[in-house]
């Protein structure tokens, strides 16, 4: 008969090829075995991190000496401000300059003199403090930036005692423990009912990174200790706590973790460089003019780039473990060599990164609306703008993160697919998978 076409062969001969086809294809499919050094490598490398974090924290951990407080935070005496509790139980308007203003009141308040104006008289009734059950009265001049008090609503007053002995009241603040700790609970009910004991382990490390901040760093950085090296002890020792207690202990985590320090450490030479770099000081925020004043061992530009450390950690976190966990999942499910699988990871890891750069750049723009609506209006040119340091900061902050970001995911995804277990082969191999495009 004519030739079709099509090459015929004998039923042995067909099977031979098709077990033949099979194991070719799947030595050169799945990845090579993992090998034993490649995971006991990570851990020697997390082990000397851990020890490195150990010996920096006994080596920088706060005296505990007493510090001065500062003067805009001290009484009449020197000593703390006491605030105690109160409730608003009346408004009203009134001549200013009560002699009753922010006194015990042992009776009705005394009036105003005639002619200084109209001023908001608000009586309170005292909750807490050794006045509990007395009342008093704040007066306020109405204008920006006084606070409009409504009868039942819940504040703060100062309480100062003078060398004579008289007690008077202020107002410091709203009431706020009771809406705080509502939305706090709300925050926490829906974690732990989406995420269940993983959400729960989660908000025991926020706990814990808390923990590290009040315990260590702020302390080490009142004792004037170099703020770099604090700030990447307390990172660190955030990150190995946080990421094991939230998502347990395993290669995947561990390669997640590895990712994240290695970005922070680029982070931190790349603010260290920035900052340099912009020559920024830190004195364009108020806070820090503060810090400086009454803190003098305090470094500003140290304590600025410790924040740009701190706040990169909770972005690096969150693409370092869907990195991790999105390479782990494409060698359990999907077949290929490791450089396949890094690529695939690569590929989610473009898109997280495209959402990701974009999302830090506003919540840094967001933070600085104030300070942008005021330039908005100075009629101010917009390179004058850009390079004010007010302004600086957040571009330099957000660009320094963002390569931090960018870095971390090649970073993890590579640690991640080398540790990855390969799963069985489910399917022919993605084109795209050897860096080309299919036609």
């Amino acid at each position: 008969m004519p030739s079709s076409g099509w090459a015929t062969s004998s039923p042995a001969t067909a099977s031979s090829r098709v077990g033949h086809s099979h194991s070719h294809s799947h030595s050169d499919s799945q990845p090579a075995p993992l090998s034993p050094l490649a995971a006991r490598l990570v851990v020697i490398a997390l082990a000397l991190s851990a020890l490195a974090v150990v010996i920096g924290a006994v080596l920088l951990w706060p005296s505990g000496s007493k510090v001065d407080v500062p003067l805009p935070f001290q009484n009449t005496v020197g000593g703390s401000v006491t605030t105690e509790r109160g409730q608003v139980t009346a408004t009203a308007l009134a001549d200013c300059g009560s002699p009753s203003a922010g006194g015990v009141l042992t009776g009705g308040p005394a009036p105003g003199i005639p002619g200084t104006g109209t001023c908001v008289q608000a009586m309170i009734g005292i909750d807490t403090g050794p006045n509990a059950g007395a009342a008093t009265m704040l007066e306020f001049s109405p204008g920006p930036g006084q606070p409009d008090l409504l009868a039942g609503e819940h504040i703060r007053m100062f309480r100062q005692v003078d060398q004579q002995g008289a007690t008077s009241y202020g107002f410091y603040d709203y009431e706020r423990t009771w809406p705080l700790l509502t939305v706090a609970a709300a925050f926490a009910l829906v974690i732990v009912a989406v995420a269940r004991w993983r959400g729960l382990r989660a908000l025991a490390g926020i706990v814990v990174a808390f923990g590290v901040l009040v315990v260590f760093l702020l302390p080490a950085l009142r004792d004037g200790a170099p703020a770099v090296p604090v700030a990447l002890v307390a990172s660190a020792a955030i990150l190995f706590v946080v990421i094991y207690l939230a998502h347990g202990v395993s290669l995947r985590t561990s390669s997640a973790l590895l990712g994240t320090l290695l970005a922070m450490l680029l982070a931190a030479g790349l603010s260290w460089a920035a900052i340099e770099f912009t020559h920024l000081t830190g004195l364009a925020d108020d806070q820090n003019n503060q810090v400086a004043a009454y803190l003098d061992n305090v470094s500003i530009k140290g304590l600025l780039l410790a924040g740009f450390i701190i706040g990169s950690l909770g972005v690096l976190n969150d693409v370092t473990i869907t990195q991790a966990s999105a390479v782990f999942e494409l060698a359990h499910l999907a077949h290929g060599t490791r450089r396949q699988i890094f690529l695939r990871g690569m590929r989610v890891g473009s898109d997280h990164i495209a959402s990701t750069v974009y999302t830090l750049v506003l919540a840094y723009a967001g933070s600085s609306l104030p300070l942008l609506l005021l330039f908005s209006v100075a009629d101010r040119s917009l390179i004058d703008v850009l390079t004010s340091e007010g302004v600086a900061v957040e571009v330099v902050r957000s660009a320094v993160g963002g390569i931090a970001l960018a870095l971390a995911v090649p970073l993890t995804t590579a640690v991640a697919a080398v540790l990855a277990t390969p799963g069985p082969a489910t399917g022919p191999a993605d084109p795209a998978d050897s860096g080309h495009t299919p036609t």
